[in-house]
């Protein structure tokens, strides 16, 4: 990683975290092993199953963290209408690759509420990264809800998981074979990829179970109550995941002029069950390593404002200035223009005077 790559990869995550610390999130730190037994028992929840293993002096068995939801929501305090809310930035090892990734987990009495402000904070993560950027979203609730209806087999239910995440219409006809109702609800979720509640009601207008008209009945609450946010989102039935995973929304972020996805999650609530605990979970993952293959990074910046002067300026002056720029993102105080940098604003201070 080269020195600018690294000092813009850390001012987003110094970024993401002060808008998280806004919305009452608290900072969840993470030792470097935790023990393997962590892991195995939840192997269905871990992207990958090729953990770093070692052992310690007293032979006990740990992994090089492959994750970090599973720490939290095993250290989470369960209580009636109590909700946790923790931020991390962390490095995790999967594939025997280290991962630089930056994001926030809400486990608990999750409400409504609960669910919106984590998927908020998702389009709010992707736009302080700067560029066009855009919020995948589906329901794995409903996708589960539609395959139930569609009365496949469990073999056939992945079989058709898989040409939803590829959007292989061909194929997803041909495995509901004469069962029209099955492919007519299946078209509406592989073709469905847009904004807006014209899209949701294109997806109502085919569902026939009480199970599917509740999820979409919350997926359509998330996307009202998002309305503001709505150019930066969309509906878009191939994210999803192992049916054994997510519960209800789930998500993807993107950035423009990098292929892949930058920003994952979902509600969860799945694994908390699994540890025997009646919460609920929803968070997501930043992923601040991809940031490094934008390309045509020249929007980039460094900092929000420079402010330069000419070494006469009262320091008083200078503070002030300073504390007023900070106010709203990020700032140096130089006497020359800085060479390694890239600003949105430059003040000039000198002779009593600011110029921009």
């Amino acid at each position: 990683m080269t020195d600018m790559a690294w000092k813009r990869e850390e001012q987003a995550a110094s970024e993401l975290r002060q808008l998280y610390q806004r919305y009452g999130y608290t900072p969840y730190k993470m030792s470097q092993f935790e023990e393997y037994d962590l892991y195995v028992r939840n192997k269905d929840f871990l992207l990958s199953d090729q953990i770093i293993t070692f052992s310690d002096g007293s032979g006990r068995l740990l992994a090089l963290k492959p994750d970090v939801t599973l720490s939290i929501v095993k250290n989470a305090p369960e209580e009636p209408g109590v909700v946790r809310k923790v931020y991390y930035n962390e490095n995790v090892y999967r594939d025997y690759r280290e991962i630089h990734q930056t994001g926030l987990e809400c486990v608990g009495d999750l409400g409504s509420y609960e669910i919106a402000e984590a998927v908020l904070l998702a389009v709010k993560s992707l736009k302080l990264l700067g560029g066009r950027c855009k919020l995948n979203l589906s329901h794995m609730g409903l996708i589960a809800a539609v395959l139930s209806a569609c009365n496949f087999t469990p073999g056939e239910k992945k079989q058709a998981m898989d040409c939803l995440r590829q959007k292989n219409a061909h194929d997803l006809k041909r495995l509901c074979g004469d069962n029209g109702e099955a492919w007519n609800k299946l078209e509406a979720l592989v073709n469905c990829g847009s904004s807006g509640q014209e899209a949701l009601g294109r997806v109502q207008a085919v569902l026939t179970t009480p199970a599917e008209q509740q999820a979409l009945a919350e997926l359509g609450a998330l996307w009202n109550i998002l309305k503001d946010q709505e150019n930066a989102l969309r509906l878009d039935f191939s994210v999803g995941s192992d049916l054994g995973y997510y519960s209800g929304v789930v998500f993807r972020g993107y950035l423009e002029g990098i292929p892949e996805s930058v920003l994952s999650g979902g509600q969860y609530d799945k694994l908390p069950r699994k540890m025997g605990r009646r919460s609920r979970a929803i968070g997501f993952a930043v992923y601040l390593d991809l940031l490094q293959q934008r390309q045509g990074d020249g929007d980039a910046l460094d900092l929000d404002t420079v402010i330069l002067h000419d070494g006469t300026v009262d320091t008083g002056v200078l503070t002030a200035a300073a504390e007023n720029a900070a106010k709203t993102g990020s700032v140096l105080v130089c006497t020359s223009v800085p060479t390694d940098r890239r600003w949105k604003h430059l003040i000039r201070l000198g002779g009593g005077e600011a110029t921009p």
